[in-house]
């Protein structure tokens, strides 16, 4: 049986490597090796304008997609102007990852937001965000060693009956993030599964009038013992071999 092929947005960064510094469209290996351990088929899926004007090009390709965390969102994408403290944003990967999430939750395809990507998933369903938490919660919790997850762990309580407390497995779950962004106004349809034990902070959406929509503030890549990735390949190899036929 064919694996089920996982789209995996990458981010647009310059980049350095062996002798190059340029711009390059990029992944870290971890969810790669995720979705692979778990039995999928890592597809890595650049911002492509053409793609953008037919998502279904694109996932016609594919039996689940990812979108990965990575820079902040352009507030223009959800009305609102920039805080002093968003930098670093691509409107090219973001307007090509709303159109890609719209048209993959319009045709029921298992679906996983992480980080950066569930926020992305709030602003393509209608919702806003928090520029900047130090400023609206008061502290740095949730990315308190920038460009490392070394002591972002912290627990998430899940809601009983949700999607995410089916995956994870238990009600209170350690999580590992890295963000200083998060989901304010709840996009449409959407409702929140999980809040973060150090503030409330919602970190987990979910879509209930679909089969497998699922965002997470945490990095489920980065934890061994997560079993959030392998739900999603095990939700798409129902599909797997389906191609346009899922369409």
């Amino acid at each position: 049986m064919a694996r089920p092929a996982i789209g995996i947005c990458t981010a647009v960064e310059r980049a350095r490597w062996s002798v190059w510094d340029q711009q390059a469209l990029l992944l870290p290996r971890s969810y790669v090796d995720a979705v692979q351990h778990a039995g999928g088929l890592a597809l890595l899926v650049p911002p492509d304008p053409e793609g953008e004007r037919d998502p279904d090009e694109v996932l016609d390709l594919l039996d689940g997609l990812v979108l990965a965390g990575g820079a902040d969102i352009d507030p223009a994408t959800y009305g609102a102007e920039p805080h002093a403290e968003t930098h670093g944003t691509v409107p090219e990967r973001d307007s090509f990852e709303v159109a890609l999430a719209r048209r993959a939750i319009e045709r029921d395809m298992p679906f996983l937001g992480i980080c950066r990507g569930m926020q992305l998933l709030n602003v393509a369903l209608g919702g806003t965000l928090l520029q900047h938490l130090p400023e609206s919660h008061g502290h740095h919790e949730h990315r308190r060693v920038v460009g490392s997850f070394d002591g972002a762990d912290h627990q998430v309580r899940l809601a009983d009956g949700s999607l995410a407390r089916r995956e994870a497995g238990e009600r209170l779950h350690g999580t590992k993030s890295h963000h200083h962004q998060g989901v304010d106004r709840i996009g449409e349809g959407l409702v929140v599964s999980g809040w973060s034990m150090l503030d409330e902070l919602p970190e987990a959406i979910e879509l209930p009038s679909k089969r497998w929509v699922l965002g997470v503030q945490w990095h489920p890549e980065a934890d061994e013992t997560s079993r959030l990735i392998a739900g999603l390949v095990e939700e798409a190899s129902g599909r797997a071999g389906r191609g346009a036929a899922a369409a």
